[in-house]
């Protein structure tokens, strides 16, 4: 872990009044299913997302940041715990239960927000943090969900997997303008909460996290976000419909998602338009929302000495490779937002090494000058927020199901399935991953390379097999 840490360097504190508070505040922001399309990431042309953009421009920005699991609940598991899914065994499991169910390792694991606790700070939390379970409960102070991901209608308007002879499984998938009043849904009443909150005075330092539930579905925002966005205007992503011809069999099968609607089905029925439309709509709704806890933490006490973290938990396609999902070890499902503000360091700057969500832990660990944790994995990127172009040797590495795992570095994405059959993109020349190159002799030694990186050995414990997951897998 990095030693040098930024208590030393922090802003004067102001003065009103309060108890000296000695190490940094950390304002975590989390964001749920929110891909790549952040204007400061250039993931489509239409999205607007100003409150983000200027959060990276106060800070540093990691453009190549990818999740450890392209769904939800292992994802944050990680996150939470430090640990990769191939230690910990969480590759599919639902629900905050089994986090420390899996194995000995995961047992002894400490939450982030209780490794904060344990060192001085006080922890709050509100939103989704941890995945539909008992982690967020972990909170000295927890405030809930609010509305969760509804308010519900009494039917659905675009998409139910019900209607389709055939189509497996359940999905929130829905979109349209609704309901009719921001104040119904939970982003906005996390985002009133949240700025409520930082107008308090605090004796510790706090760990305030806020878990935003938006562009997660079902796609519902009010009228005005979606009338941001002409439907006529709209420009769909690129789609190739031969995408999967060099796709091994193996990649085909762990891709597949059979409650979801495909590109074929979108463009058949004239609806891609629409939910690219809903989508942006609600990555919109959303920015404004993590705009009001920007604004509130700007105008409060602990604007000098409050580090900030925002991030998604995966990304999601939209149309690509015919598919609307997460659940891929692509580009579009891995790669995330991540950018850290923090007072006293240089502002508006980027890092395009590979960084990964699992370093999250480690870093705000080394930001605030605590004991370095015991039991997790990642890397300190500490010394990248400080040299962005340092010398990086770690990649970034994405497991969907033991076996399944895709690895990043600057240029290139491996994708090894359990069956040992490949994936390679070259992302620089081919940004779409058209053009699978794991079968050209030419790109041996980059493979052999890449493969260092994944781990010899994996956790088989799990609490859902990869057959099973579909079946349990209801949002």
């Amino acid at each position: 872990m990095q030693k040098k840490t930024v208590c030393s360097i922090l802003l004067p504190l102001l003065s009103v009044g309060l108890s000296a508070i000695e190490k940094p505040n950390v304002l975590f922001i989390a964001i749920d299913d929110l891909n790549d399309w952040v204007g400061c990431l250039n993931g489509h042309p239409q999205t607007k997302t100003p409150n983000i953009d200027r959060l990276a421009t106060q800070g540093i920005l990691f453009t190549n940041a990818h999740c450890q699991a392209p769904i939800s609940g292992p994802s944050r598991a990680s996150i939470m715990t430090g640990l990769y899914p191939s230690t910990s065994g969480n590759y599919f499991q639902l629900n905050d239960n089994d986090i420390k169910k899996s194995n000995h390792v995961t047992s002894k694991a400490a939450y982030l927000n209780d490794y904060f606790k344990m060192n001085g700070y006080t922890t709050i939390g509100a939103g989704k943090i941890f995945h539909l379970g008992d982690g967020d409960n972990s909170f000295e102070e927890y405030a809930g969900m609010f509305a969760g991901y509804g308010p519900n209608p009494q039917k659905r308007f675009k998409y139910d997997p019900a209607w389709f002879p055939n189509r497996k499984g359940k999905t929130a998938t829905d979109w349209a303008a609704y309901p009719e009043h921001d104040s119904l849904l939970t982003d906005y009443q996390l985002a009133e909460w949240t700025a409520s909150k930082l107008k308090m005075n605090y004796e510790k330092p706090f760990f305030m996290a806020v878990g935003f539930i938006r562009p997660h579905v079902p796609w519902y925002v009010t009228k005005k976000w979606y009338d941001m966005f002409p439907l006529k205007d709209i420009i769909t992503p690129p789609y190739k419909p031969d995408d999967y011809n060099d796709i091994p069999e193996m990649g085909c099968k762990v891709t597949a998602v059979p409650m979801m609607p495909d590109t074929e089905w979108l463009i058949e029925t004239n609806q891609w338009k629409e939910l690219v439309q809903a989508y942006l709509a609600c990555i919109a709704f959303v920015d404004a929302q993590v705009g009001k806890v920007l604004d509130a933490l700007e105008n409060s006490a602990y604007a000098n000495n409050t580090i900030v973290v925002l991030w998604s938990d995966h990304g999601y396609h939209l149309g690509e490779k015919n598919r609307v999902a997460k659940q891929s070890l692509w580009e579009r499902s891995t790669r995330v937002p991540l950018i850290f503000k923090v007072p006293g360091i240089n502002q508006n700057r980027v890092c395009n090494k590979p960084a990964q969500l699992v370093d999250i832990y480690p870093t705000l660990a080394d930001l605030c000058g605590l004991p370095e944790p015991k039991q997790i994995e990642g890397n300190s990127l500490v010394g990248l927020i400080h040299n962005p172009n340092m010398k990086w040797k770690h990649k970034a590495l994405s497991f969907f199901g033991k076996g399944n795992v895709s690895v990043r570095d600057e240029r290139y994405r491996l994708i090894q399935y359990e069956d040992g059959s490949l994936e390679l993109y070259d992302i620089v020349l081919d940004p779409n991953e058209w053009n699978n190159l794991a079968n050209d002799s030419g790109y041996k030694n980059i493979i052999r390379k890449l493969q260092r990186a994944i781990p010899q050995k994996m956790s088989e414990k799990s609490a859902y097999t990869f057959l099973n997951f579909h079946e349990h897998f209801n949002r």
